[in-house]
């Protein structure tokens, strides 16, 4: 760890950061897991709602930062469009 005052108040940080990123990432994968385990199960109703919670959120994550709003764009884009393939 370094000596300066400054840099260790930036390490703590850093590692509170990294905790709340982490968590955020989590929950966005899990969210994202459920439309694919909705696609693959085939039910419709089910694949949209989770799509629509994931897609939530996806913007919370890109509004804070800890995804960048091209990749939550990408990502929403991908699974909303397999969610409305199923039964089709």
């Amino acid at each position: 760890m370094a000596n300066i005052k400054s840099q260790k108040k930036r390490v703590l940080t850093n590692a509170k950061a990294h905790e709340r990123n982490k968590a955020v990432k989590s929950a966005v994968k899990t969210a994202m897991k459920k439309v694919d385990a909705a696609v693959e199960a085939g039910d419709k109703d089910a694949a949209v709602e989770a799509a629509n919670t994931a897609s939530r959120l996806l913007d919370k994550a890109a509004s804070k930062g800890v995804i960048h709003k091209n990749q939550a764009a990408n990502r929403k884009s991908g699974m909303v469009k397999k969610a409305n393939e199923v039964g089709a």
